[in-house]
């Protein structure tokens, strides 16, 4: 079955079927992506290649999502086409995930500040440095990212940094950025940059609330470490 083309298969066996008929939760992994990638290529049906690709990323389909487009390509059959398409919809969950707030999101723990940012950050292989401006009730006024570094480390300059708080009327600051390596341990210079940052804030009324390093499937919070 897996060598002919789905139009051909039995229309209780073909994904899209399926999906309409018994809902997405019905589905595997693989006719998932296969209605994603809608075909496949000579002698592979597209939930065949669906298969390699699961294959090709341990079958977990969070190794899968952290793909790049030219990963993906890799694997035969896996043109332009079907690649973005797959990076799009990885890309679509992560967003969702990260749940975009309809109002000012208020912020009471380290908890709600990593809801907010750890679901698009979790996955990125370099590490980038993002800070959340607050005002006095607590409410996120602006979100930005300072810089965008490489796998080992990314440059948060203070500067940058209290002149955007300044301009947006901040008057707390929380720090964030990942670290691909999943180790969140704060390094030395994690330590001495956040110092930096909280001295030079408070010299402007402006509290730093925190400062998270973000992992694969976890976070730390210096303000619930004590490091602050």
């Amino acid at each position: 079955m897996a060598s002919t083309s789905i139009r051909q298969w039995p229309e209780d066996d073909r994904p899209m079927e399926k999906l309409v008929l018994h809902g997405p939760g019905f589905l595997s992994n693989a006719e998932l992506i296969s209605i994603i990638i809608r075909s496949g290529c000579t002698n592979t049906s597209a939930v065949e290649l669906s298969k390699q690709l699961l294959h090709s990323s341990e079958n977990d389909i969070h190794v899968l999502g952290k793909k790049t487009i030219d990963e993906f390509r890799k694997i035969k059959g896996m043109g332009m086409v079907k690649s973005t398409a797959l990076a799009a919809a990885f890309e679509l969950g992560r967003r969702r995930e990260a749940r975009p707030q309809k109002k000012r999101a208020t912020i009471r723990s380290s908890k709600d500040i990593a809801a907010m940012l750890w679901p698009a950050m979790k996955d990125l292989r370099h590490e980038v440095f993002r800070i959340a401006l607050l005002n006095r009730a607590n409410h996120v006024i602006h979100m930005e990212t300072i810089s965008e570094g490489g796998i080992t480390g990314t440059v948060a300059d203070p500067r940058i940094i209290l002149r955007i708080a300044l301009e947006k009327h901040a008057t707390g600051l929380i720090l964030c950025h990942n670290h691909p390596s999943g180790n969140i341990q704060p390094s030395e210079a994690d330590k001495a940059i956040t110092s930096k940052i909280q001295h030079a804030a408070a010299l402007h009324d402006i509290r730093l609330l925190d400062h998270l390093i973000i992992g694969e499937n976890n976070y730390l919070s210096f303000a619930d470490e004590g490091l602050l």
